[in-house]
């Protein structure tokens, strides 16, 4: 590898050891074996490294949600199937011990504080909203339209940092897939059943008219 693959794989080590806050400069040189000077070279500064370090940890966990595509082969896209299985995969790498995601919860406090990697990290968000689509939904993430990535996108991702944030804070009384996909179940049948009972309801008040 060369110097800014080296710098990038160090700051990732860095990131899950200590950290975004913790994590200096010359934390990232000793790990990688480089230099100072690669990283305002190949990089521009320490935080948009740690930014692209984390992108690329965040994105190494996309193989998991579906379990390498095991899990999603038996489920129907857009299924409540498909969805508990997803979700339960994503929140199997929120139990693991030195969990990724309590990382995730630090950069977002600590966001506004750091602009440069908000604005670099928002439209990684926007990324990860179209490649979470077909996911769920099926078909492939080059041809999602940007009107799902504004919709069913963020949707997933809302969901995504609640679950995020539940799970740091409290893993014990943290929302399940199971759980998940009731509620999402119950919205569905509410959804439906006001649906149904507009026309008839409409029906019933032009024939007492």
């Amino acid at each position: 590898m060369g110097h800014r693959e080296d710098l990038l794989e160090g700051a990732k080590r860095c990131l899950l050891e200590k950290g975004f806050v913790r994590t200096t400069a010359r934390d990232i040189v000793k790990e990688s074996g480089t230099n100072l000077a690669s990283i305002g070279y190949h990089y521009g500064s320490k935080d948009a490294l740690l930014a692209e370090a984390y992108v690329s940890i965040v994105e190494g966990l996309s193989d998991d949600f579906d379990a390498g595509g095991s899990a999603t082969a038996n489920t129907e896209p857009g299924s409540l199937e498909r969805f508990q299985e997803v979700w339960s995969n994503v929140i199997g790498t929120m139990q693991r011990p030195g969990s990724v995601w309590h990382l995730s919860m630090e950069i977002v406090v600590m966001g506004d504080k750091v602009p440069g990697v908000r604005d670099h990290l928002a439209k990684a968000q926007r990324e990860g909203a179209r490649g979470i689509v077909p996911l769920l939904m099926g078909g492939l993430e080059e041809d999602v339209p940007e009107r799902d990535v504004d919709t069913l996108g963020k949707f997933y991702m809302t969901l995504m940092m609640g679950l995020i944030a539940q799970w740091t804070f409290d893993p014990e009384t943290a929302a399940s897939a199971e759980e998940l996909t009731e509620g999402l179940r119950r919205v569905i049948a509410g959804a439906t059943a006001v649906g149904a009972a507009g026309p008839a309801a409409e029906a019933t008040a032009e024939g007492s008219s």
